[in-house]
C-alpha cells in the first residue's frame, strides 16, 4: 500500500475571540478553511473520499463538525466524515488518522485538520436556576401566577449570572495555568527566560508574515464586516521591557504572564492528504509525509503538560531518527514555561533513565531549530487548529530544505496528553 504524503493546507487567520469571527462557529471557519484549500490546489470536489476533523469545543446540537462541513461545502453525500477530540492534539489527531487510513488504502484522499471558535462557546448557566425554572416550565399545569412566584424565588446574583470558563481539569480542579505555574517551579524555569521564549516567538512569526512565508497557507475570510486577511495577534514590536511589565496572572508572584502565554482564538485549519499515486495522477507536489506519530498520557495531577517530553522522544524511535538529526522542531506554546520544562526534560539524563528508560538524555533542541516561524504564542491556539497549522507550515519548512529533511513536532493537551510527530520531506 502506498505512503500518505501531505501535498498542502490552508487556515483563516487566527484572530482574538470576539474579534473579527465572533459570529462565526467552528462549522463556519472550518469550511472557510476547506474551501480555500479545495480551491488553491484544484481539487475536485468528487476526488474527496473522507474528512477527518478535529474540535474541542464541540456545537452542541451538530457534533460532528466534519461531517457538517463536508455538507455546507456541497461535497458528495458519500464523503465519509468524522470528528475526533483529542484536547489540543485533536489537529493532529485527526492528521494521523488520515495518514494512517491512506496507508492501509482505505482511501486516496482526505481532508484533515480541526477549527475552534471560543467565541461560539457556551456560558452553563448555575444549576440553581434550572432547579427552580424546570418544575414550573415543565408543568402542563403552570399558569400565569406561578411564574410571577418564580420570578421571586430566582436571585439574579446566585442564579443568573453565568459560571465563567475556565480551562481547568475535570479531576484536580485545577487550572491549567495553575498546573503550568508549578511546572515553572518545579523545573526551575525563570520569568525572564519565559519572556524572551515569547519574544521569540513574536519576532520569528512577524518575520514569517513579512517575508510572505504565510502567504501559501492563510486565506482570507469574508465576514460580515469585512475581509479578514491577516493574523491578527501577533506583536511584532513587542520587547523584554514591555513583557516585564505584565503581571502574573495564574497566581501571586508567579511568573506566567498574558506576554508569555497562548492567548484564547479562533480559527481553523486545514491539511490535504493523499496518497502518493493520487497526487501524481492530479498533478500535485507532494511536500512530506508523516514518518512517525506517538501519543501519551501523563498523571494530571503532576505535570499536567510534560507529555510531549515523552511523546517526542518515542516518535524518534518510531521514525529510527535522533533529536540531533533534526532540521526543524516545532513545539505548541501553550505557555513558554510549558515548552521549557519540556526541552529541560529533554536535555536530562535523570529524565531519561527515569521516565523514558533511557541511559542517557534525548539531546538539547538547539534555539535556532525551534519554532522557527513563531508559534502558539505568537500566533494563537484555536485549540484543535493548531496541529494542522504546525503540520502545515513544517511540511512546507522540510520541502523547501530539500530532499532527506526531517522537523519533530509536539504538543501537549488538556487531561495530560502528549502527542508528537515527526515529518519527513518527500
Amino acid at each position: 500500500m502506498g505512503r500518505a504524503v501531505i501535498v498542502g493546507g490552508a487556515r483563516t487567520p487566527f484572530v482574538r475571540a470576539f474579534g473579527p469571527f465572533y459570529d462565526m462557529d467552528t462549522i463556519d471557519l472550518g469550511c472557510a478553511a476547506v474551501r480555500g484549500m479545495l480551491e488553491r490546489y484544484g481539487v475536485p470536489f468528487d476526488a474527496v473520499q473522507g474528512i477527518v476533523w478535529g474540535g474541542v469545543i464541540l456545537p452542541s446540537g451538530a457534533p460532528n463538525v466534519a461531517r457538517e462541513i463536508g455538507l455546507d461545502l456541497g461535497l458528495p453525500h458519500s464523503v465519509d466524515a468524522m470528528t475526533v477530540s483529542r484536547a489540543c492534539a485533536s489537529g493532529l489527531q485527526a492528521i494521523t488518522l488520515a495518514a494512517a487510513a491512506i496507508e492501509r488504502g482505505e482511501a486516496d484522499v482526505v481532508i484533515a485538520g480541526g477549527s475552534d471558535s471560543t467565541s461560539a462557546s457556551r456560558l452553563e448557566l448555575p444549576a440553581s436556576l434550572m432547579q427552580k425554572v424546570a418544575p414550573v416550565a415543565l408543568s402542563k399545569k403552570s399558569g400565569v401566577m406561578d411564574y410571577l412566584k418564580l420570578m421571586g424565588k430566582i436571585s439574579p446574583r446566585r442564579d443568573l449570572i453565568p459560571k465563567r470558563p475556565a480551562i481547568a481539569e475535570r479531576t484536580t480542579g485545577e487550572l491549567m495555568g495553575e498546573a503550568c505555574e508549578r511546572m515553572a517551579e518545579r523545573n526551575e524555569i525563570a520569568r525572564e527566560d519565559q519572556d524572551r521564549l515569547a519574544l521569540a516567538s513574536h519576532q520569528r512569526a512577524a518575520a514569517a508574515i513579512a517575508d510572505g512565508r504565510f502567504d501559501g497557507e492563510v486565506i482570507a475570510v469574508e465576514t460580515k464586516r469585512g475581509t479578514v486577511r491577516d493574523d491578527q495577534i501577533v506583536r511584532g514590536d513587542s520587547s523584554l521591557e514591555r513583557l516585564a511589565k505584565l503581571r502574573a496572572v495564574f497566581a501571586d508572584g508567579g511568573t506566567l504572564t498574558a506576554g508569555n502565554s497562548s492567548t484564547l482564538t479562533d480559527g481553523a485549519g486545514a491539511v490535504l492528504l493523499m496518497s502518493e499515486e493520487k497526487a501524481k495522477e492530479l498533478g500535485l507536489t507532494p511536500l512530506a509525509a508523516v514518518r512517525s506519530w506517538s501519543y501519551v498520557g501523563v498523571d494530571p495531577a503532576d505535570q499536567l503538560l510534560i507529555g510531549p517530553a515523552l511523546a517526542m522522544p518515542d516518535a524518534l524511535d518510531r521514525a529510527g531518527k535522533t533529536l540531533e538529526e533534526m532540521d526543524f522542531v516545532d513545539i505548541h506554546e501553550a505557555f513558554a514555561a510549558q515548552v521549557l520544562s519540556v526541552t529541560k526534560m529533554l536535555a536530562s539524563d535523570a529524565f531519561a533513565k527515569e521516565r523514558l528508560g533511557k541511559d542517557a538524555a534525548v539531546g538539547t533542541v538547539d534555539p535556532e531549530k525551534l519554532n522557527v516561524h513563531g508559534g502558539s504564542i505568537a500566533l494563537g491556539h484555536p485549540f484543535a487548529a493548531t496541529g494542522a497549522r504546525m503540520v502545515h507550515t513544517m511540511a512546507r519548512a522540510v520541502h523547501e530544505k530539500g530532499a532527506g529533511s526531517t522537523a519533530l513536532l509536539g504538543i501537549c493537551a488538556a487531561g495530560g496528553i502528549g502527542a508528537a510527530a515527526v515529518l519527513e520531506a518527500v
